[in-house]
């Protein structure tokens, strides 16, 4: 069969007229045009109202009250305990433990934040250990299991 352009039809997703509102009583879209009385959306240029408006309401975010202080400086860093380096059945006597090796295997999440190693928990292992930071019950506990804390 060869395709001919009379036979192309109107594709389906294609809608019907649009609505002509406001022409007159006769149309029965005439006076309101379909916008009902009164209001907002009634309004040309209504209808659009900004976020957390609640209808003249007091808006939630001003009822509730304001607390605390939130530092705008702050670090945020990943964190890293002894004891789950400890428990990870990967870490063996004598391995180097970087935020790659730790990425890799899903203890830490975030690569672009600076991690630290916290004390919490006892290691049995001796493992040499890059971070940018420790506590000193960290370093403590790494270097009486006989291995090493680097700083990068």
């Amino acid at each position: 069969m060869v395709l001919k352009t009379e036979d192309i039809g109107k594709p389906r997703d294609i809608k019907g007229n649009s609505k002509r509102k406001g022409r007159g009583i006769g149309s029965g879209r005439g006076k309101t045009s379909g916008r009902g009385h009164k209001g907002a959306k009634s309004r040309s240029g209504g209808g659009t109202y900004t976020p957390g408006f609640e209808g003249g309401q007091m808006p939630f975010i001003r009822r509730v009250p304001k607390r605390g202080f939130t530092n705008k400086f702050r670090r945020e860093i990943s964190i890293v305990n002894i004891a789950t380096l400890q428990k990870a059945d990967l870490v063996e006597e004598g391995m180097v433990i970087d935020k790659d090796f730790l990425i890799a295997n899903r203890i830490l999440r975030k690569k672009r934040l600076p991690f630290k190693v916290l004390g919490k928990g006892k290691l049995r292992k001796a493992i040499t250990v890059k971070a940018n930071s420790f506590s000193a019950s960290a370093r403590k506990s790494i270097e009486e299991a006989g291995g090493k804390v680097e700083l990068v």
